[in-house]
């Protein structure tokens, strides 16, 4: 099956990697849909992480996103080396945007192609599940009655296993980037 897998050689290198400050406008998903496309693939998965208009009874006005810059890229990059690493692809690319995010837009977008749509879908949701366990980039959930900051329940699920002595996730990196956090509650 020579002819079934995915191009190797360079391939990382055309993986796509952005964190966009505030002020950079919403993300291009078509841009990055793009730059995935590949004439060995037969497969362009995506996952589109939108602000939503509600959360647990309380209406949300908007989400605003902090990150240890440097580190969320070195992370993202790791991860989309894993990913590689786990699955036949093509190309990758992963955006998030930092700042605030009204509800209806989105904040992150993952774009994975590969000869067949299992490796692109598995590979999608693997970068999206890494990404909110483990990249240094804090959500505060904006209310119009409040502000809470918000943890992932994928990193909680993580540090809860590590906590446990058990194998998380993915069998990624493990016990996150950043140690425990703190866990608020409204």
């Amino acid at each position: 099956m020579a002819g079934d897998e995915a191009p190797t050689t360079e391939a990382a290198c055309q993986d796509l990697v952005e964190i966009l400050d505030e002020g950079s406008g919403r993300l291009d998903m078509g841009r990055y849909v793009d730059h995935v496309r590949d004439l060995s693939a037969g497969a362009i998965a995506t996952f589109e992480g939108t602000t939503r208009d509600h959360f647990d009874g309380r209406r949300v006005v908007e989400l605003r996103y902090e990150a240890y810059g440097s580190m969320a890229r070195r992370r993202l990059e790791a991860i989309l080396r894993e990913a590689r690493a786990a699955h036949a692809l093509c190309r990758l690319a992963v955006a998030h945007r930092l700042g605030t995010v009204p509800a209806g837009e989105a904040s992150v977008f993952v774009a994975a192609s590969a000869v067949h749509r299992a490796d692109a879908m598995d590979a999608c949701r693997y970068v999206i599940d890494e990404i909110k366990a483990s990249v240094p980039i804090w959500k505060k959930e904006v209310y119009d009655d409040g502000e809470v900051w918000k943890e992932n329940r994928e990193f909680l699920d993580r540090t809860d296993a590590d906590k446990k002595g058990r194998p998380a996730g993915h069998g990624g990196s493990g016990g996150g980037c950043c140690g425990s956090k703190v866990r608020v509650s409204s």
